[in-house]
């Protein structure tokens, strides 16, 4: 189900959107901006919660030394 809005822009903003996205799909373009900024910001927010988990990063830091180390055997 749609919902209708009443936004307003700057002039210049508008006649560029009108012109480079056309009549009739302006709405369907500022919707596909908005996912894409949520899904961003939710991808943000689960970076951060997994920053936050000490645990989750001794054992990140611990699994990449040793990551470095085998390859840097390797190399000899």
């Amino acid at each position: 189900m749609h919902k209708r809005m009443t936004i307003t822009l700057d002039e210049a903003v508008y006649e560029r959107l009108y012109r480079e996205i056309g009549r009739g799909r302006i709405s369907q373009f500022i919707e596909q901006l908005l996912e894409h900024y949520w899904q961003e910001q939710q991808l943000i927010e689960g970076y951060r919660a997994m920053a936050a988990d000490q645990e989750r990063e001794r054992v990140a830091q611990a699994w990449s030394n040793e990551l470095i180390q085998d390859a840097w055997d390797e190399a000899r």
